[in-house]
């Protein structure tokens, strides 16, 4: 195959003669063909325990379309795979705003600390955390709503059954009450998971005469018990009280009652103590060597998370994982591959920098090295132009001829400085190139109006020739995004503490062309 491909290039002059095999060719070595990816459904199914899926909030109702599609096809995983390792801590690497953080403990009531370097987006982690809370509190509410209609509708079709179990009901209910008396901080969690309300299992009886006695009516008694405790669980204190007095009409309260509130009061006191600690956002710098103890003080067995970590803090995130035996689990979406640092890109190399390419030993012996055009093009969305996304042409246009100017006329061929996203703010390729020069701090009062414009119009010709240049990159992105995320998988690979890693696809590239996450879990005993 090797040798069928290679005739896309001129071997003498070693440029593009064939572009139909060159398209082959990249399609030939993308990830979605090479059949190294995991299904997601798979990885779901071998992780199933016998919880049921969350129910409750919808993310879409409070961020974009895209960002709601990435937090729940996410945060499913991440729950899955907590529950799995039987781990209830979350640390989210480069948690940005907060929003798979909060979605993460709201919906599956887990405890995460979102860590990013920027204050900024701490602090609007806090605010949004904050109006979160509000729309948190309606979902509960519609919630238990619907949940007492649906209850009280099966109570209604089944009247004289409830009578006849009423004094059962009390019985069980008392030694529910009994049992749980001693447990409170158990009770709390119980009674208030993220999903809704807890089934509770009717208590077994301790002898076998016992056991004999109740076997005519266990089921259906188990059955009724769990649906009155559910009304129970989801009912607010006021309604709770209201529905015990109409049923039963007592003049004072009977002891069904007692357990009512003593129920209700706990699940109260739980509710608020969740709603007051939704998540942690904390700000920090996370390097390979970070010490996450002196982050988390209270630090446990846990996995790290990142959604669409940029640049080298994907490559550290797996780091840290391999490095701390508190860290279970590792389910990272990297991004932003143009800012990697490479090692053998330069010829001056440093033994004690921390790398974000290569990471795996096979790449590194051979001295690896994509370089930062390579790296530029592996961030491009090969599925979003296929249905459709144009190329920004104009825009990348504008660049290239502004990168002639700066060359011929101010002699600068590298700057650490960035134009950044001007050609959005410019009314014209004139305003364009100003604003351009201000930001690299070059003078632009040398260069009049009419020398911009003659540029302009010297190349402009080349403008289809760009576009087919940057689709032939767009077509070659995936075969460099290929390499980075199997240098990371190798990595993992290499380890002897992991017991399986693997990548998976996990969302809709064309809502988020960074659609692969890479993911391992550490052997049992680590």
């Amino acid at each position: 195959d090797d040798d069928i491909f290679s005739s896309a290039f001129c071997e003498n002059s070693e440029k593009l003669i064939n572009v139909h095999l060159f398209a082959l060719a990249a399609k030939y070595y993308s990830l979605s063909n090479l059949g190294v990816c995991t299904p997601l459904e798979d990885v779901l199914e071998a992780l199933k325990g016998d919880s049921e899926g969350a129910t409750g909030i919808k993310p879409d109702e409070f961020m974009s379309n895209k960002k709601s599609h990435e937090v729940q096809v996410m945060s499913e995983l991440v729950d899955s795979i907590a529950n799995y390792c039987g781990i209830k801590q979350v640390i989210d690497i480069g948690s940005g705003k907060g929003y798979l953080s909060s979605f993460l403990s709201m919906q599956y009531n887990l405890k995460v600390y979102g860590i990013d370097s920027s204050s900024s987006n701490t602090n609007g982690a806090h605010e949004r955390n904050r109006k979160l809370k509000k729309h948190w509190r309606a979902y509960q509410s519609r919630g238990r709503e619907n949940l007492k209609s649906q209850s009280l509708e099966k109570a209604n079709d089944r009247p004289v059954e409830s009578e006849i179990k009423c004094k059962t009901i009390n019985e069980e209910l008392l030694n529910n009450a009994n049992s749980l008396q001693n447990q409170d901080q158990v009770i709390i969690q119980d009674l208030v998971p993220s999903g809704g309300f807890t089934e509770m299992a009717t208590p077994t009886t301790n002898t076998e005469a016992e056991a004999d006695l109740v076997t005519g009516t266990q089921s259906h008694e188990t059955k009724l018990s769990e649906e009155v405790l559910a009304i129970l669980n989801v009912l607010p204190a006021d309604t709770v009280e209201d529905f015990s007095s109409s049923r039963y009409n007592c003049g004072e309260l009977c002891e069904e009652e007692k357990v009512q509130r003593k129920m209700t009061s706990l699940k109260t006191k739980a509710r608020k103590s969740s709603e007051s600690n939704l998540y942690f956002p904390l700000t920090s710098c996370i390097t390979a060597e970070t010490e996450l103890k002196d982050i988390i003080t209270d630090l446990e067995d846990c996995m790290m998370v990142g959604l669409h970590t940029c640049g080298d803090l994907a490559a550290n995130t797996l780091r840290i994982f391999t490095a701390k035996p508190e860290i279970k689990a590792v389910c990272s979406v990297g991004c932003c591959y143009h800012l990697l640092s490479e090692q053998f890109e330069n010829q001056e190399e440093s033994h004690d920098q921390v790398w974000g390419f290569p990471m795996c030993q096979y790449l590194k012996d051979k001295g690896w090295c994509c370089g930062r055009n390579a790296r530029m093009s592996a961030c491009l969305a090969l599925e979003r132009v296929a249905v459709g996304q144009v190329l920004p042409t104009e825009s990348l246009f504008y660049r290239a001829v502004l990168q002639v100017i700066i060359e011929e006329i101010y002699g600068v061929t590298k700057s650490d400085r960035h134009v950044g996203k001007t050609f959005s703010k410019s009314s014209s390729f004139i305003d364009y190139v100003r604003r351009s020069l201000k930001k690299l701090e070059l003078d632009d009062s040398k260069l009049p109006d009419s020398c911009i414009m003659d540029y302009y119009e010297k190349y402009k010709h080349r403008k289809n020739e760009l576009e087919a240049f940057n689709m032939l990159k767009v077509v070659l992105a995936p075969c460099i995004e290929v390499l980075i995320l199997l240098d990371r998988l190798c990595y993992l690979k290499e380890q002897e503490n992991i017991a399986w890693s693997g990548l998976v696809k996990l969302f809709d590239p064309v809502k988020s062309p960074r659609c692969y996450a890479v993911i391992a879990l550490k052997n049992q005993s680590c």
